[in-house]
């Protein structure tokens, strides 16, 4: 499948950091948490041994898009809310809370982005387009 949700492995000393290029939308927000474990312009561009589990463990909550994921016994695993929350980002992306799994693959998730602007080259996910002079209103919507 061309459009396959995958995950590239990064281990640190007891834990992994798990990182699906497809998911990310480029948010930065693990680049501006931890910018000495987060390099993009380095190869590897995920270096998890120059933090402690702890503090990956919270930026990698961060993560809007849900791209960033963490395996380890040393912290609790991340909760999502007990029903799905859909946030409406204004001239933005669609973020999505919950426990999801993709369909046809073993992998879950607590949070993604969908396109809202239509003009994404990663359907259904967002890919930032929505840069190029998208605009709308924010909201958050929640289940009744």
């Amino acid at each position: 499948m061309a459009h396959e949700i995958r995950f590239k492995e990064y281990a640190g000393t007891d834990f992994k950091v798990l990182y699906s290029p497809r998911l990310c939308i480029h948010a930065a927000e693990c680049v501006r948490g931890l910018p000495n474990v987060f390099l993009p312009q380095a190869k590897p561009w995920i270096q998890p041994e120059n933090a402690d589990v702890e503090h990956l463990a919270r930026v990698i909550a961060r993560c809007p898009s849900g791209a960033l994921q963490l395996e380890s016994s040393a912290v609790p695993a991340e909760t999502a809310p007990s029903q799905a929350v859909f946030t409406l980002l204004a001239h933005g992306p669609i973020y999505v809370q919950g426990e999801f799994t993709f369909p046809d693959t073993a992998v879950r998730t607590t949070r993604f982005a969908l396109c809202r602007c239509g003009q994404s080259n990663n359907k259904p996910f967002c890919d930032n387009q929505h840069q190029q002079g998208f605009q709308a209103k924010a909201c958050q919507l929640k289940p009744v």
